[in-house]
């Protein structure tokens, strides 16, 4: 059964293509093609400011998953030492329970910072999406050869989606990662792991300068950023 979305959408992409009777992105009000690249720029820009603001309420709530943790490794650990006085035991489970809580409702705000990045990256993909459809229409209006001037500066259309995948891939990395910290963090009780996981979770290795530096590219070249 053809999936009726997809033809639709690509029909609605190829109309857009097909109305540009100029080259747009030198004067008035772009459209086609020049539009939605535009817009994606912006939007690539705002989404990984959002993804840093999480990144960075994440880094405080791990942060402090892990002192929670080592707190309790260290209730537990003094618990064996006074494994002989039950009153004293006693008093120590008091005491391990509502750090438990805590431990667990901090977990649950990490979860929710994880998966509010994975609705981030979703919307990154459909943008990759989109942006390779352009890139099929546009193939199909103007050839191999692609378009006698380009959209704005000079990127040729490709580079836009190329730039896209990139940055999505990274993202996407970057998010796998966080998600094994989610689930790892919390059950490790080695002290110096865990000052790794908080690193990693804090820096983003997968997030290279290389594409900060793309992203600005784009926002030069779409007219976001003035020369």
């Amino acid at each position: 059964m053809l999936n009726i979305s997809i033809y639709s959408r690509s029909y609605q992409l190829y109309g857009c293509i097909m109305s540009e009777a100029t080259t747009p992105g030198r004067k008035g009000n772009l459209t086609g093609s020049a539009r939605k690249l535009k817009d994606d720029a912006a939007d690539w820009h705002n989404l990984i400011l959002k993804w840093e603001r999480l990144n960075d309420e994440g880094s405080t709530i791990a942060t402090k998953i892990v002192n929670l943790g080592l707190s309790k490794k260290s209730v537990s650990e003094s618990d064996v030492v006074m494994e002989g006085d039950s009153a004293d035991m006693t008093h120590s489970e008091s005491n391990l329970k509502p750090g438990n809580r805590e431990l667990e409702d901090e977990c649950v705000k990490l979860k929710d910072v994880v998966d509010k990045m994975a609705n981030i990256l979703l919307r990154m993909e459909k943008m990759v999406h989109a942006e390779r459809w352009i890139c099929e229409l546009e193939a199909v209006q103007y050839g191999e050869k692609g378009r006698p001037a380009p959209l704005f500066l000079t990127w040729p259309i490709q580079l836009f989606a190329d730039v896209s995948s990139k940055l999505y891939e990274s993202y996407k990395q970057e998010l796998a990662l966080k998600q094994t910290i989610l689930h790892e963090l919390a059950h490790t009780s080695n002290a110096d792991l865990s000052m790794v996981y908080l690193s990693s979770w804090l820096y983003q290795p997968y997030i290279e300068d290389s594409g900060k530096l793309q992203l600005e590219s784009l926002l030069l070249e779409t007219g976001h950023r003035s020369l």
